[in-house]
């Protein structure tokens, strides 16, 4: 009779502890969460090839009690998160990118899509949003090297110019007359604002004119321009830039305060990745003793987003053999971890982030069974 008083005390403090856990959490409207998680990520950071954002939307209105956290939405992992009753299906990868031409029970994705509408769950996909945060994948893959400086290998930048239009075309004006009818005339072409300002050269008076103009209303502007040689012989065309993201976009150069062997980084990036194996091309003319000070990383496939990049080291999930064998005759050492180990470990870091930023409004809880595909037999 004692032992088996003993053995239900841990379930009942597990019981007790559930319950208030649940209690201190209430809910969100799911229009009002997604405002939420884009203030924690802005879905414009993603790549413009991305599929982000909520992806499948039970009717509204929508209410979710329960946040559910994986790195790729399989069946197996929707079957767990309905077990667990999630209201909001959060999937780093899309688990629908191509688009889908029917919704049948014929394929696992249209598969996901239907179980999710049947049981009002919606699926939400932030991606590479979340590669280029500043507090996101790659930043987080980071922290795995040891202490060190990081600036991101392709910086983002602004979704939107801070002034009117992409380029800036600015030429002189002298007299009054032509000075009103170039503006006349400018003012009709459209997406064009236009300033002027007295300025003296050579001692003469002339008034500079400043247009902000689109791509598109460049050319119109050219060809007036073009129409008097006294104009076009003066004017600059500048090309407005979006201003770049602190801290933000795809992958991360990495600079270690103290160099450390090859060896040393190996054993650093299986510790955090939680990893048995990792797989390694040595570069030309290098040991496992050789230094490494300078780690280009990208989460998942880096392929394209480190070619190029100065390092000692590159650290991505997966590369092509050509693009490893090309590092590898530079003298960069590659580590592949497989795709999603790269990713996934982030999770629980997301987890305690997202619930300080939703002020723990909701349970928030990760995937048990999401792994990834690949396994060293």
């Amino acid at each position: 009779m004692l032992s088996s008083r003993v053995r239900l005390i841990p379930r009942t403090v597990r019981l007790v502890h559930s319950l208030i856990y649940n209690s201190c959490h209430s809910s969100m409207d799911l229009k009002a969460l997604l405002c939420s998680l884009n203030d924690f990520a802005s879905l414009s950071l993603a790549e413009s090839w991305d599929n982000v954002g909520l992806l499948v939307e039970p009717s509204p209105p929508h209410t979710v009690n329960t946040l559910f956290l994986t790195n790729d939405l399989t069946e197996e992992v929707m079957e767990e998160a309905l077990q667990k009753k999630a209201d909001l299906i959060l999937s780093y990868h899309p688990p629908i990118f191509r688009p889908l031409k029917h919704i049948t029970w014929k394929t696992w994705k249209e598969r996901l899509v239907i179980r999710a509408l049947e049981n009002r769950v919606g699926i939400y996909s932030p991606h590479t949003a979340y590669d280029a945060a500043p507090q996101g994948v790659n930043s987080w893959l980071a922290k795995g090297l040891g202490v060190c400086t990081s600036r991101p290998i392709h910086p983002s930048r602004a979704p939107n110019y801070p002034t009117t239009g992409t380029h800036r075309v600015e030429f002189s004006v002298n007299g009054t007359e032509d000075l009103d009818k170039v503006i006349s005339a400018v003012k009709r072409i459209a997406d064009v604002s236009v300033t002027s300002f007295s300025t003296r050269t050579d001692d003469e008076e002339q008034t500079r004119i400043s247009l902000n103009c689109s791509q598109e209303a460049l050319i119109e502007v050219v060809a007036f321009l073009s129409q008097s040689r006294q104009f076009y012989q003066k004017t600059e065309i500048l090309s407005l830039e979006k201003p770049l993201l602190l801290h933000t976009g795809m992958g991360r150069l990495c600079t270690l305060d103290e160099s450390v062997s090859l060896a040393t980084m190996i054993d650093r990036i299986k510790r955090h990745l939680k990893l048995s194996h990792v797989r390694l091309a040595l570069g030309v003319g290098r040991t496992l003793e050789s230094p490494v000070k300078v780690v280009a990383l990208c989460a998942g496939s880096g392929s394209t987003v480190l070619q190029g990049a100065e390092a000692d080291l590159y650290l991505t999930g997966e590369m092509s053999h050509h693009d490893v064998l090309d590092a590898a005759s530079q003298g960069i050492n590659v580590i592949l971890c497989e795709h999603s180990n790269t990713e996934r470990g982030f999770l629980s870091d997301l987890r305690d982030m997202l619930g300080a930023h939703l002020e723990n409004k909701i349970n928030i809880i990760l995937s048990e069974t999401d792994r990834d595909p690949l396994h060293v037999v």
